[in-house]
């Protein structure tokens, strides 16, 4: 298998490690309301990844006319979908902020760095 389709399942792989990193780096701190918030926007945006890794699949494996409005329909439901579950966490549940956005750049992170690890190999 090339190392390219390898890819996502690494990305995602890392995802999770990084975010169990982020929360272990949270636990000194002894703010419960931070590891809660980091835990939270990590899941979030994990769940959003995942989300975008299957659609993307679906595109690739039936490259018909109807699977690019199907995909673009998609990404319009994910994004709000997002600003949904975002808008409810931040006015209804008080979820830390900093902690949420925090969470929510674990996917960010582990982009940046298997970025910087193949541009340093």
């Amino acid at each position: 298998m090339d190392q390219i389709e390898l890819l996502p399942a690494q990305l995602a792989r890392r995802n999770w490690i990084i975010l169990a990193l982020l929360l272990l780096g949270s636990l000194p701190f002894g703010n419960f309301a931070l590891s809660t918030g980091i835990l939270v926007g990590g899941l979030v945006a994990i769940g959003g990844f995942l989300w975008l890794r299957r659609s993307l699949s679906q595109l690739l494996e039936q490259p018909t006319a109807g699977a690019r409005f199907r995909y673009q329909f998609g990404y319009f439901v994910r994004l709000s979908a997002l600003v949904v579950v975002l808008a409810i966490l931040v006015a209804i549940v008080k979820i830390h902020a900093v902690g949420l956005i925090i969470g929510l750049s674990v996917v960010l992170i582990n982009l940046f760095l298997m970025t910087a690890q193949r541009a340093f190999k």
